[in-house]
């Protein structure tokens, strides 16, 4: 798993991208805060011989924590798939992180993926229905139509897109299908998001209000198990509340130690 590293002093803070299979995209929130803490940004492994699963991914994350961070509870901050990936690692090993920051989380129950799916169908047009029905005959390679889906969905998980500039290195459509699909079967048997409530550091939900992951939902359902959880909606933000640091607010800097900014992030959202 390939890792960056960002900052040379101060508490350790472990970004995780979303996805599943869109490494790169949290870089600009890892530059941002690496004036005052050191950073890890792990790519999350690809598909490769076996498939992907949710325990896979734990285990990853506890070897890189294990080898660069010695004794310390970094405290992890996850945007969608990585907000989910944060908790899945926290329940697992209660001991090992710090503060989680969940930003744009992902859904754990069915009845907020049917709200997510309604939301995008009231956004979607004509047009852009004909041009993703084109996709498979136009874009074969799974992995490039992953990343085109991406970007013309875009529009319809933001406010106001400021820019599409994610710096996504590559989609990997296989590890995109395989860990989803995992982490449905487990919330299917009852495992999530039950196991959260091993979670005992603070725990900040961030969520945009144009996010078609509808964030009073999602609360909801976790709630009964992170009792402690803190929720706050930026009214003009959509998915990626994240592109340009700004999910490490001031909100941030006072539940989980994370540094100050002065404002949500306005105009810009995303997919993953």
């Amino acid at each position: 798993m390939k890792v960056r590293k960002y900052g040379i002093s101060g508490p350790q803070v472990v970004v995780l991208h979303g996805g599943p299979g869109a490494p790169g995209y949290m870089a600009p929130v890892a530059r941002g805060l690496a004036d005052s803490f050191r950073v890890l940004e792990p790519l999350q492994r690809g598909s490769g011989g076996e498939p992907l699963t949710v325990a896979r991914h734990i285990a990853d994350l506890h070897e890189l924590l294990e080898s660069c961070c010695r004794d310390a509870r970094p405290s992890l901050v996850g945007h969608s798939w990585g907000a989910m990936l944060g908790l899945a690692y926290a329940a697992a090993h209660p001991d090992r992180a710090g503060s989680l920051v969940l930003i744009g989380c992902g859904t754990f129950d069915p009845a907020a993926r049917d709200r997510m799916r309604g939301i995008i169908e009231e956004r979607l047009d004509e047009g852009l229905r004909r041009r993703m029905k084109r996709l498979p005959e136009e874009i074969p390679d799974p992995d490039e139509r992953l990343q085109a889906t991406s970007a013309l969905m875009l529009p319809l998980y933001s406010y106001e897109l400021a820019s599409n500039d994610l710096e996504v290195e590559s989609c990997d459509s296989r590890a995109h299908h395989e860990t989803w699909q995992d982490m449905v079967r487990l919330q299917e048997e009852g495992v999530y998001p039950a196991a959260f409530a091993a979670i005992h550091a603070p725990v900040l939900m961030l969520h945009g209000a144009a996010d078609p992951h509808p964030g009073p939902m999602i609360r909801a359902s976790l709630q009964p198990h992170l009792p402690h959880l803190e929720y706050h909606a930026w009214e003009r933000c959509g998915h990626s509340t994240c592109h340009g640091l700004d999910p490490v607010s001031s909100l941030a800097a006072q539940k989980t130690g994370l540094p100050c900014y002065e404002r949500p992030m306005v105009g810009r959202g995303g997919i993953f």
